[in-house]
């Protein structure tokens, strides 16, 4: 017997929570999944204050489920959609601190790429090109590694055309409690962070190399990521002083490079693999996304960019092809709402928690 959804939302709503209310009508509970007898899904909280106090109600959610019928074992992580307000500054000002400033010397007795305190691994998603829809991959990977229990992190490092607040839902300017600490965001069980969430979003990026370079650097080193299993990186499309900069001073447990079939991008895809290779960054494993398009009316399918062409060179240079993702509305208008299509259920959830399942077990996430 499989428990259903309404059922693990029909026990929740037994938990009373301070003030009143209870999580459901209270509109905490995310990115449930059922996947046979293991269940998971994330409690968010409005504030970082308020899930201090929630401890008790994840035991007790946990528990609850843990005793219907059919359930083998249940993950529920706790997580908050915002920082908590700092004391000495009013809810909801900017952080007194710059972005864009060049890139500061490694310390003293420094040398090479460093690891990041508290994160265990790091995984930079990058593309040969832009429009193969890394944004996407990266966004939807994060949240089906949270939905597999892992402690996840998502940094846009797309500076020029930051996309991850759009696609995460997040839209509040990040607090800064002393003027050089930035704290992060939570979305869909990731904590998240983006130069776009520290800009004007109409206004556009003018700058050379040094000031992107010093951009990253703060964006990894002065963000308080906590404790993370793993940090995404969504990568500008290309080559450039974002890539180089990530590879020499970071630590990285290695790459995911993202490509449409075609001829075209993969002649591109190829360039970041080399560039992955010269810095001395593994590439785990490729991604084929737009691999096949399914007419919803009559089930066809189309191979608009071609098939199989990632697989190929996958192959070709001996790493394995992660997943084939094809062309999918939902997927399109999920990231243009803000709740990506991995917290939901369905084939391209599935698809998603399938790579993500993939990284988990391969020890790469």
């Amino acid at each position: 017997m499989t428990v259903t959804r309404d059922q693990i939302l029909d026990e929740l709503r037994r938990i009373g929570l301070p003030g009143g209310g209870d999580p459901v009508s209270r509109d905490m509970v995310r990115a449930l999944g059922i996947d046979g007898g293991r269940v998971r899904f994330v409690l968010e909280a409005p504030d970082a204050a308020t899930a201090r106090d929630l401890e008790p109600v994840r035991r007790a959610a946990e528990s609850v489920v843990a005793a219907l019928p059919g359930v083998e074992s249940v993950s529920v992580i706790l997580t908050a959609h915002g920082p908590a307000a700092p004391a000495a500054r009013p809810a909801g000002e900017a952080p007194s601190l710059k972005i864009g400033r060049h890139p500061t010397p490694q310390a003293p007795g420094q040398s090479g790429p460093q690891r990041v305190a508290g994160i265990d691994r790091i995984l930079a998603v990058g593309s040969g090109k832009g429009g193969v829809g890394k944004s996407t991959v990266a966004s939807n990977l994060a949240v089906a590694l949270a939905r597999e229990g892992r402690r996840v992190g998502l940094l846009d490092a797309d500076i020029y055309g930051p996309s991850q607040p759009r696609m995460m839902g997040v839209s509040k300017r990040p607090g800064s409690p002393d003027g050089k600490t930035i704290e992060p965001l939570v979305a869909h069980g990731v904590t998240m962070m983006s130069i776009g969430l520290m800009l004007d979003p109409d206004k556009a990026v003018v700058w050379r190399g040094p000031m992107l370079m010093g951009a990253l650097q703060q964006l990894i080193g002065q963000v308080a990521w906590g404790e993370l299993d793993v940090l995404i990186v969504d990568l500008p499309p290309g080559t450039g002083d974002v890539q180089l900069t990530l590879c020499q001073r970071t630590h990285l447990t290695g790459a995911l490079v993202v490509s449409t079939p075609q001829d075209v991008a993969l002649l591109d895809a190829r360039k970041a693999i080399d560039m992955f290779n010269t810095l001395k960054t593994p590439v785990l494993g490729l991604i084929e996304n737009m691999s096949l398009y399914i007419c919803p009316e009559c089930g066809h399918e189309a191979h608009i960019f071609g098939h199989g062409g990632v697989g190929r060179e996958a192959e070709r240079i001996g790493v394995p092809l992660l997943g084939s993702l094809p062309i999918d509305l939902d997927t399109r208008l999920a990231g243009d709402s803000g709740r990506p299509v991995a917290v939901g259920e369905g084939p391209m959830a599935e698809a998603y928690l399938q790579i993500a399942r993939g990284l988990v077990a391969g020890g790469m996430a």
